[in-house]
């Protein structure tokens, strides 16, 4: 079993995981706290102070309606870290449950979830995306829906492969000659000692539902403005900035990416302490 030991002699090797995991937290304070103790009111619009550089009044600058950049960057943490979270959490719970439950049944049931989870896969997932979002309607809700659903077959394939290792295991036999049901063997025997790369996983896959959402923001079909959304600003920002107004897309864009690259970072670490190999 891993221990706290472990996990320091992976963080003293590895700085940049150590200090990828203090952002994230950070983030997420920011994200939790950050609507309640932002100087402006992000939606509020103000005429007289449209596209002011960052200066000590308005710390980011303000956009093309006079609205406090900075504001607008903090709020929208919450709902993108929201959205990711919400979608990846559905996206695992749902993906490791079939993913188990196919592996270990086999048969024509393994046989027809996997080629359903092959034509999923077939879509490019940012275009599966659009057409799901696009289907569904502009909402959160869809956003948080069409996310899971792209991202439903790494979790199914992770859990499958894992499963139809462990099926014939001895403690999984005991398990079956002490009477113990379906359920029972999956979410107490199996499912817990295959969760490792899961964890991984889902820590990769919140960068990218970040970045998904941003994405569908910018392209029109993410949440609707005045929003604070980091791509809907960054797509209200782009054209400003061939007359020199930088500041409306590069704080924005620099939230987003600081985002996907910490935790992008933290599922490297991750999968270095949950792999034995690599702390050899």
């Amino acid at each position: 079993m891993l221990s706290l030991a472990d996990i320091r002699f992976i963080l003293r090797r590895n700085l940049v995981t150590a200090i990828a995991g203090v952002l994230i937290v950070v983030l997420m304070v920011v994200a939790i706290i950050g609507p309640y103790i932002v100087p402006h009111d992000p939606l509020q619009t103000n005429l007289r102070e449209v596209l002011r550089p960052p200066s000590a009044s308005y710390w980011f600058g303000t956009d093309h309606l006079g609205r406090d950049i900075f504001s607008r960057v903090i709020t929208a943490a919450r709902l993108d870290f929201a959205i990711a979270i919400i979608a990846v959490a559905l996206s695992a719970a749902a993906g490791t449950a079939v993913g188990a439950f196919s592996g270990y049944l086999g048969g024509w049931v393994d046989k027809l979830l996997s080629r359903l989870v092959d034509v999923m896969m077939a879509f490019p997932l940012f275009v599966a995306a659009m057409a799901l979002v696009a289907v569904l309607g502009n909402s959160v809700q869809s956003i948080v829906l069409a996310t899971a659903i792209i991202n439903l077959p790494f979790y199914f394939r992770l859990m499958r492969a894992e499963i139809t290792q462990r099926r014939e295991a001895g403690y999984v036999e005991a398990a079956i000659i002490n009477g113990n049901g379906l359920g029972r063997i999956l979410f107490t025997f199996l499912i817990p000692n295959a969760l490792p790369p899961v964890i991984v996983q889902i820590s990769l896959n919140l960068g990218w539902a970040i970045l998904n959402t941003a994405g569908l923001a910018f392209i029109g079909l993410g949440v609707a403005p005045p929003t604070p959304e980091w791509g809907i600003m960054i797509q209200e920002g782009a054209a400003m900035m061939i007359s020199g107004q930088w500041w409306v897309v590069v704080f924005p864009g620099a939230a987003l990416a600081l985002s996907v690259f910490c935790f992008s970072l933290l599922g490297d670490g991750i999968r270095d302490i949950m792999d034995p190999r690599r702390r050899s």
